[in-house]
């Protein structure tokens, strides 16, 4: 195998393919990238049994051919070559990678001991890139953290006739966002869903963000449910996780009359600047009223805080106790100026139930997306 290529194109492509790929695995075959050196240029792949990436450039290939190659050291010499073009060549079980004066030498794995790549040939629908990276990371926060429950470490896809709506949950907090989808000839009565490992979704959320249009495809093939992410001759691969996503959207109560509105910054200004006299895991207590929202921390016997901001109560007044860090992955994740948070009922008339955050264009007008996060506080009686 002989080719030359651009640096950075080259680079980028190296970056991509091994970005996905676990930083510790127990087959050091898998932390390879696959090079295929073709007549018309060059496919860089890798794939670990449940995700894999690959992506087509364009090449100078002298001799085709196909060598399996270290991928995150070939990354690191790849980001750290002189601006020339790379040269690279295989001799036997040996790889030279050159550019200017530099020159390394790196051995090859074994090729026919790779598995294959999975290969995806149908296209569900379309979703406007821009939107689903923003979708993705107002959402995909609210997945959990806890490989002990595998069902909620994911984000779940429902497919709808025309819109894809995105779901995430912790237990503690629950976040959804809808956005356009564009099914073409493959219009379904029935809806589509697909959990996806939240990390990897993040991942193609800000690999494809700026990518136009993403193709999706989800397809059952040899007992594997597989989702497919392609855009700009790049395309991820994962497998789905297996279980039943918990039923959350029925948390989100229809209508709402008790709510506050306050500005978006101030509010994570505050919780931020209170918070810091807590002890980890500590609540922070906001009590809202027609004169605003105060906010308390009694973190120890030497350390006590509180602010008031503006605020515009419609309905009771209310005290709730919110973890700060909770409250701000909410709040980092509306796109507006203001926000409103809504207070919940629970069967117990003393004891109000979760609180919804959403966004809010100005103090009077709700805002155009359809986020919500749902969080669930540890309540202050008062």
């Amino acid at each position: 195998m002989k080719f030359q290529a651009n640096r950075d194109v080259f680079s980028e492509a190296v970056s991509f393919a091994v970005k996905l790929l676990p930083q510790r695995t127990t087959l050091p075959i898998l932390s390879g990238v696959l090079i295929q050196a073709t007549e018309t240029g060059l496919i860089l792949s890798s794939f670990d049994y449940e995700v894999s990436a690959q992506t087509e450039i364009a090449a100078d290939v002298e001799e085709t051919g196909t060598v399996l190659v270290s991928g995150r050291l070939l990354a690191e010499i790849a980001s750290r070559l002189p601006n020339a073009p790379v040269r690279f060549s295989t001799e036997e079980s040996r790889i030279v990678v050159s550019s200017g004066s530099a020159s390394f030498t790196l051995l090859s794995m074994p090729v026919e001991e790779y598995p294959s790549i999975p290969q995806i040939s149908s296209e569900s629908g379309l979703v406007p890139a821009e939107e689903f990276a923003a979708a993705v990371a107002q959402v995909a926060v609210a997945a959990s953290r806890d490989d002990v429950t595998p069902v909620i470490t994911g984000v779940q896809l429902e497919v709808s006739e025309n819109s894809l709506g995105l779901v995430a949950t912790d237990r503690y907090r629950v976040a959804v966002r809808e956005i356009n989808w564009d099914g073409g000839s493959n219009t379904t009565s029935e809806p589509i869903t697909a959990l996806v490992p939240a990390r990897t979704l993040q991942e193609v959320g800000k690999t494809f963000g700026n990518a136009g249009n993403i193709s999706v495809a989800i397809t059952n093939t040899d007992d594997r449910e597989l989702i497919a992410f392609t855009a700009n001759k790049k395309t991820v691969t994962s497998l789905l996780i297996k279980g039943n996503f918990p039923p959350v959207r029925r948390l989100f109560p229809d209508t709402i009359e008790n709510y506050a509105v306050m500005n978006t910054a101030e509010l994570i200004e505050a919780t931020r600047r209170v918070a810091l006299v807590l002890e980890r895991e500590a609540a922070l207590r906001y009590s809202f009223s027609p004169d605003g929202l105060t906010l308390e921390a009694i973190g120890s016997e030497q350390a006590q805080a509180s602010e008031t901001i503006d605020a515009v109560l419609t309905g009771d007044e209310i005290v709730v106790s919110l973890k700060p860090q909770f409250l701000l992955d909410g709040l980092g994740a509306v796109h507006s100026e203001f926000v409103r948070i809504s207070f919940t009922r629970t069967e117990n008339p003393n004891k109000p139930g979760p609180v919804l955050i959403t966004s809010q264009s100005s103090k009077e007008q709700p805002g155009a997306d359809s986020y919500k996060y749902l969080l669930q506080p540890n309540l202050l009686l008062r």
